[in-house]
This record gives structure tokens, sequence and C-alpha cells, in this order.
């Protein structure tokens, strides 16, 4: 009986010491931590007609040095406007400098330095392991700087590591994460950020205890050792037969869906879709360009066009000439800067 009570009083002893050595990370990083307030464009059908509406967004941030934060792309990818707030309250304007869709990462830069800054650091995704206990930080339904904690339940690791556009790695969680959380930091014990909060998995439309963040090292590999410039425009790549079906005069394309009016890609003229559609379960917008090439190189769906693409656009400057030839209305036709 002394025994027992004696391994009671020791698991509960290492609850409390283990639940106050979280308060006090919580305390050390939660400055570091951000809410991102966006505003993007929407198409929205009214009876027989559809327009482009301004639509706000909500997702949160971690900030890595004084003027870069790191976030989701699916918060920032194609917003028009992004505004950042900070622990103390200051909201600071932003713009897009790196995104990727397949592994969901984005980097964005403040317009000016944030004034004593809080930063946190990012930690080694590969040395985490199934079981090891986490926490989030967010904003979830607006709640500014909220926690939720968990363990990583798993690993998802997709892609060729020859081309960034494909690649993607998650670590699974059962920390609760909400709308407005995507962005955020996933913590390790040590007060290291190991993942970016992404998105879950649901019947219901809330968290059922299956959440995902992009691990830290497919962030540092895709958007700080190699960074690709953003171009602000959302496309959906077209197989072969979603091609035929549209009239593609090659095997494969880029349909653009949105486009940011002050991106680079939006400077260039390029138009997004006017019209709702679904192919193969997947909703999408129709009427926009199609991307066949870039730069002379062809749009194709394979590794190596890919990896090709990666390296050039690892490459571009800021100036360098930009030629993209589209299919718009039945007509191919270049669009330069």
């Amino acid at each position: 009986m002394a025994t027992k009570l004696v391994f009671v009083i020791f698991i509960l002893c290492c609850q409390m010491n283990l639940a106050q050595d979280l308060s006090k990370l919580y305390e050390d990083v939660n400055p570091a931590v951000v809410v991102i307030l966006t505003e993007e464009k929407a198409l929205k059908q009214v009876g027989a007609y559809s327009q482009m509406i301004s639509s706000e967004g909500l997702g949160s941030g971690f900030l890595i040095s004084e003027t870069q934060i790191l976030t989701a792309a699916h918060v920032v990818g194609v917003a028009e406007r992004v505004l950042v707030q900070f622990f103390d309250g200051e909201i600071i304007g932003a713009t897009v400098s790196s995104s990727f869709d397949e592994p969901d990462i984005a980097l964005i830069t403040l317009a000016f330095p944030k004034k004593n800054a809080s930063v946190v650091t990012l930690g080694d995704s590969d040395r985490v392991k199934v079981g090891e206990q986490v926490f989030v930080v967010g904003a979830p339904y607006g709640l500014a700087h909220s926690l939720s904690s968990g363990y990583v339940s798993g690993r998802i690791k997709n892609g060729n590591a020859s081309n960034p556009f494909t690649n993607s790695e998650y670590l699974q969680t059962d920390a609760a994460i909400n709308t407005g959380n995507s962005g955020g930091p996933m913590f390790n014990l040590e007060g290291e950020v190991i993942g970016i909060v992404s998105h879950i998995k649901t019947i219901t439309g809330g968290f059922q205890g299956i959440g995902f963040a992009a691990t830290s090292n497919i962030v540092k590999e895709l958007l700080l050792k190699r960074s690709i410039p953003w171009s602000g425009a959302e496309i959906f790549p077209l197989s072969e037969d979603a091609s035929k079906l549209l009239n593609v005069p090659q095997k494969n394309g880029l349909l653009v869906q949105r486009v940011v009016r002050s991106s680079p890609y939006g400077k260039l003229g390029l138009r997004g879709g006017t019209v709702k559609a679904t192919i193969n379960d997947t909703d999408i917008l129709l009427g926009g360009d199609i991307i066949l090439a870039i730069n002379g190189i062809r749009f194709e769906m394979t590794d190596e066009t890919l990896k090709k693409l990666g390296d050039y656009a690892a490459s571009v400057k800021s100036g360098d000439p930009i030629v993209l030839e589209v299919l718009r209305e039945g007509k191919i036709i270049a669009l330069r800067n």
C-alpha cells in the first residue's frame, strides 16, 4: 500500500513539474507569436452572375528576425493586404517574400523592423520522435496567443528532394488546432519551433484530434536556404485529361485561379478565373489564363521540368526579364515585364 502511495505521489509531482515547465516555456516564446490579418479577393455567385469581393482572413505566425515572419502559405498566398499584430498590440504591414503550396509554408517581410523584437529559433525536426510532447500557440477563432498541447502522433513525407514544388513533410499531432491557428508555431519542450501549423483532418468540420504541421526542416530547406520569390498567383496544375477538356495545346498547363494585383505576376497582367466549376471533386475557377511556359521552360508535370522551374525561380533577381506564354480565350500570347 505504501509503495502504491509513493508511486501516485511521484506521478503527481511529475505532472506538476511538467505543467510548470510548460507555463514557463509559454511565457518565454509567446511574445514572438503574431496574429496575421489578411484581405484577399474571392469569387461570389450572385444569381446568374459572379463577382470578385474582398474577403478578410485570419491566421498566426512567428518572428524569426526583426523583419521576417514564418506562416502558412494558405494564410497569405493570395492576400492583397497583410497586417501583422504583435503581442504588444502594435500592427505593421507586411509583404509575401516566398511561398510553397504543397508543404503550406510562407515567409513574409515586415514593412519596417519590429523594435525590441522577440524571436524564436527553428529546431531539428528530424530528431522529433512519435510520442514526444509538443505545444501550439496561435489565434484559434481570433483568440490570440492561445496555447494547446499534445503529442506527436506520426510523420508524413511526400515528394522528391530534387523538386521543391511537390516536396512536403508533416508532423501529425493531437494538440488542438482550429481556424486561426494556421501558420502558428509548434514547439518542442526546449522552446524550439519544430513545425508550422497547417491543417486538420475532420468529418464534423471541427478539430477531432488529427492535425498537421509542416516540419521545421522543410521550412529551412525551401524558405531559408534556397528561397524562391513569391509569384502572387494561385494556380491549378492540369492533368493530361483536363488539358484535353480545356483544349490546351500541350499535355499539361497551369490554370490560373487568382492573382494578387500588386504581385510580380499581377503586374504582368496575368488573369484569374471568373467561373466556379468542379473537376474530379475538386472546386476550381475557370476562365483564367493557362500558363504554358515560363521563360521558355514548357510546363510538364514531371520531376525534371519542375526541378528546372525551381532552379530558374531560385536564380531570379529583381528586375530580371520574365516571359509567360499563356493561353487566353483560345489564343496564345506572351506576357512580359
